[in-house]
């Protein structure tokens, strides 16, 4: 009978310990290697208009160098902020925003919730068509939206071409696709236990929606509320088309119209204009960062 011998000194061969750190440590070092070059890239036109800011036009004129202020100021900032008319653009800006955000959640959470739980025929492909309805580019649609206006005006008396309320009914076709289908992907991540013990309860559709999943998909909420102000915020196509008016315009086209008279181009001002125009959307990102990347993360898993 043969015995077996059994070596309990254990394999005479070095286990290569330390080897999945390494993997993980060059991973982290072309990590960081490329977030840093993104954030140069990224980052140098802003520091660009920062420094442009800070010049009076005739240094900005002067053939010096382009990265350093010489004799910095603050007379662009003044000129711009004791200005009713960047005053206004920045109102304007403001309450369509606003108003956008408003309509487009009321819109899409009901919608998204009503896709996400209530199955019906149809749900799966208009589902999928409110997603794709967003694809479509604002280039496409305009010229259309500028006849079917022009058409009701002709028809009703009631003029919506060059009236910032018109802008109200544009924004949404661009913000409530992408929020439904966000907020469709953050319901869907919600355990169906939560509706079977509010039914169990007897709780009502609109009740199962206000008291548990707009409180459980708040991230969610807050994601699309962040975008919605977003787009509203910074679109140029709609008002450039459907706006002319000085009182009637938002920032991102007034700035552009006003700032420029034929090839004279007020540079300084025009940098300002656009750093001041993009501080609310960076404050709000800056509070808001965790609640926007979990709604986009849930929406993306689960839509």
């Amino acid at each position: 009978m043969s015995t077996v011998t059994i070596d309990k000194a254990g394999p005479t061969r070095k286990a290569k310990y330390g080897s999945i750190s390494r993997d993980r440590a060059w991973a982290l070092r072309w990590s960081y290697f490329f977030l840093v070059i993104f954030a140069i890239f990224f980052l140098t036109p802003p520091v660009y208009m920062l420094i442009t800011s800070l010049k009076s036009s005739a240094e900005i004129s002067a053939a010096t160098n382009p990265w350093w202020v010489f004799h910095p100021t603050l007379e662009n900032y003044i000129a711009l902020l004791t200005s009713n008319q960047f005053l206004r653009f920045f109102w304007n800006s403001a309450i369509v925003s606003i108003f956008v955000v408003t309509i487009t959640m009321l819109i899409s959470v009901p919608a998204a919730f009503a896709l996400s739980r209530m199955r019906f025929w149809g749900s799966a492909t208009l589902a999928t068509g409110v997603f794709l309805t967003y694809l479509i580019p604002e280039t496409l649609l305009f010229i259309p939206l500028f006849k079917m206006f022009a058409v009701i005006g002709d028809w009703t008396g009631i003029q919506l071409i060059n009236r910032w309320y018109v802008l109200l009914i544009l924004y949404p076709t661009l913000t409530v696709p992408f929020c439904t289908w966000i907020m469709i992907g953050y319901f869907a991540s919600i355990p169906k236990e939560l509706d079977e013990a509010a039914v169990i309860d007897g709780a009502s559709w609109i009740q199962t929606l206000t008291r548990i999943f707009i409180p459980v998909a708040f991230p969610g909420i807050i994601a699309a509320t962040i975008f919605a102000f977003t787009v509203s915020w910074a679109q140029f196509l709609y008002p450039l088309v459907f706006t002319t008016s000085t009182d009637q315009l938002v920032m991102p086209v007034g700035i552009i119209t006003t700032l420029i008279k034929g090839d004279v181009f007020n540079w300084g001002q025009i940098m300002t204009g656009a750093l001041l125009g993009a501080a609310p959307p960076l404050i709000i990102y800056a509070f808001l960062m965790d609640y926007y990347i979990a709604g986009l993360t849930a929406g993306a898993t689960k839509g």
